[in-house]
């Protein structure tokens, strides 16, 4: 007996088919599902928002024509925005990402997200916003160390870039646009790529979204581990476009111990200008094929010049291992201690030689400074308030008898009150004052726990913001 299907049957046992397809499937043939992952690490993300003054020329800001740039490398912040007309000083906010490594409030960052600033603020997942310190920064591997007085944060699980492999997924999560806590993915596009100027950092490339805001946050892997920072993108619009770079995670954290240890960073050096070996030069020297990293000039007095190599020779191994582009070679070298001496494999006029280096420290220069800050905090009042009394012209101006001025504010009373730089208080508890050391009479006596009022004057506007001490 023959049995014919119809086309719905048909249909149906088609779909059937693949859906079994599809529940048989192993795991890793199927797309990733990063829920669990964001809801388990977003927590130790952060916001990072800087006001820099604008009198100083801001560093976070490309000077130019986007037009008259056809392609180029580009560090993502948020865009600068000036404060009011008519405050005290002209300002510019940015914005970046970053995320907590130690539970007792170390944050880590991009360089170039909090470069210039005056003033840093990092705001958690609870909205919980703190002013940070900037403990130290590395401009050469555009890393930032920042810390915040806080217990028991949330900490990312660090992991290593070294085992990351390309075409692994990967994600990050950052505040692009301002959008915070945004989450994108994709996967490794490549490892150990070499950007223009940032011979020091072997960049993770992948194709995952990144946009202004992003600079600073974590790069996930599918374990929730941090195995990058996300750092910059290659662009002709000045937007994202599929190419985006981290800076690896081993990396990183030599910098971040550095800082922390000594509060700068150490690189090691070599002293040798180096070139690119293509086909014909490879040829011209004997090689099999084009690698190796080809010395064209050796710096006079330098380890190189010690240990006695010379233009000409072919570096083809760092400490035993291949160098296949020339590239490789600055990072190998950097990442070497100081006062290690580091084997290298060299090819001179057809022979194969080893020698012995003594690596020495990488000069700095006023170019590219190599620079940490840790700047002592001034001793600010119960308040949390930095202030200045107003001179007889100020006072006049505002048409008080006394008053003081707002020059920094810290994590406290008053900055969850809303007041900020510049303001100037007329009247603290119903209470006016005739001098700084009045003022500063006033604010020790004032109640914890309890509601008070302070007289702010804000750009020529007065009004009352309620201040309360915690107990």
């Amino acid at each position: 007996m023959t049995f014919r299907l119809s086309f719905f049957q048909s249909l149906h046992a088609v779909w059937l088919f693949t859906v079994l397809l599809f529940l048989t499937m192993p795991a890793h043939a199927k797309l990733p599902d990063f829920t669990e992952l964001v809801e388990e690490h977003a927590d130790v993300v952060v916001n990072i928002s800087t006001v820099s003054n604008a009198t100083a020329q801001s560093p976070l800001q490309f000077q130019g024509d986007l037009n008259q740039v056809p392609e180029f490398f580009r560090h993502f912040f948020g865009g600068p925005q000036q404060s009011p007309e008519g405050s005290p000083s002209e300002q510019r906010r940015s914005t970046g990402s970053g995320f907590v490594v130690t539970d007792d409030g170390y944050i880590l960052t991009n360089n170039h997200v909090v470069e210039g600033a005056d003033e840093i603020y990092v705001r958690f997942n609870d909205r919980r916003e703190l002013r940070a310190e900037l403990v130290g920064a590395d401009k050469r591997s555009d890393l930032a160390v920042l810390k915040v007085e806080s217990d028991d944060l949330p900490t990312a699980k660090l992991g290593k870039s070294s085992a990351l492999k390309v075409g692994e997924w990967v994600f990050a999560i950052g505040s692009p646009f301002g959008f915070d806590y945004t989450v994108t993915a994709g996967i490794v596009s490549a490892k150990g790529r070499s950007l223009p100027n940032e011979n020091y950092v072997p960049f993770i490339q992948t194709d995952v979204a990144i946009n202004p805001g992003n600079s600073g946050g974590p790069l996930f892997n599918m374990d929730g581990e941090v195995v990058g920072i996300n750092s910059q993108i290659y662009t002709r619009s000045g937007g994202f476009m599929g190419v985006s770079f981290a800076i690896p995670m081993d990396v990183a954290m030599e910098v971040v111990d550095q800082l922390r240890g000594q509060g700068y960073v150490s690189r090691g050096w070599l002293g040798v200008l180096i070139q690119e070996v293509s086909k014909e030069l490879a040829e011209s020297f004997g090689l099999d094929k084009p690698y190796g990293a080809l010395v064209a000039q050796v710096v006079e007095k330098s380890p190189a010049d010690d240990a006695g190599l010379q233009p000409g020779d072919v570096i083809i191994e760092y400490e035993g291992d291949e160098i296949r582009l020339s590239s490789q070679l600055p990072h190998m070298v950097g990442r070497t201690k100081v006062g290690d001496t580091a084997e290298l494999t060299v090819i001179r006029q057809g022979d194969e030689k080893t020698i012995e280096v003594k690596i020495g420290e990488l000069p700095t220069s006023s170019d590219v400074p190599v620079k940490a800050m840790k700047k002592a905090p001034a001793k600010a009042n119960r308040l949390g308030l930095i202030v200045k009394e107003l001179d007889e012209s100020a006072l006049q101006d505002f048409g008080l008898s006394g008053g003081v001025q707002v020059m920094k504010i810290q994590e406290g009373a008053a900055y969850r009150a809303g007041i900020r730089q510049g303001d100037v208080i007329a009247k603290l508890n119903n209470n006016s004052f005739a001098s700084l050391e009045e003022f500063n009479e006033l604010v020790e006596d004032l109640p914890e726990g309890k509601a008070i009022p302070a007289l702010i004057i804000r750009q020529g506007k007065p009004s009352f913001m309620v201040l309360k001490i915690d107990d």
